[in-house]
């Protein structure tokens, strides 16, 4: 199996770049998640709409971010379709980005295989 060396500069930069906004987009999802406990849970007097303005946004276009860049890995890693697909469904449910990263990273799907990688010929 190949290791990150093996990997090209362009699939190297995909990777470190999904990974990090697949995290970005769960901590998002936490904070839109605590301003919407604040929003509807207590009582009238005490509920706030801020968490929510100010998640809301970020946590939109962070997810838009991990749909582009899930395309993206699934092209530059050269995913089985499966694997691209659940990649996009794992945006939806909160947190799930993470559990796909660490997933895909332990069963080896971070690092293209052998027959997906491209031979490079000497010049």
């Amino acid at each position: 199996m190949p290791t990150a060396n093996d990997l090209t500069s362009r699939q190297r930069l995909v990777l470190r770049v999904f990974t990090a906004v697949a995290v970005v987009e769960a901590f998002t999802w936490v904070g839109l998640l605590t301003g919407m406990y604040f929003k509807y849970v207590p009582d009238a007097a005490s509920a706030t709409e801020v968490g929510v303005k100010v998640f809301g946004p970020i946590h939109g276009a962070v997810f838009v971010a991990y749909l582009v860049l899930a395309v993206v890995a699934w092209r530059v890693l050269r995913w089985h379709w499966a694997t691209g697909l659940l990649a996009l469904a794992c945006s939806v449910p909160p947190l799930f980005t993470v559990v796909f990263e660490v997933w895909a990273a332990r069963t080896g799907r971070l690092t293209p295989t052998r027959s997906r990688v491209r031979e490079t010929v000497p010049a």
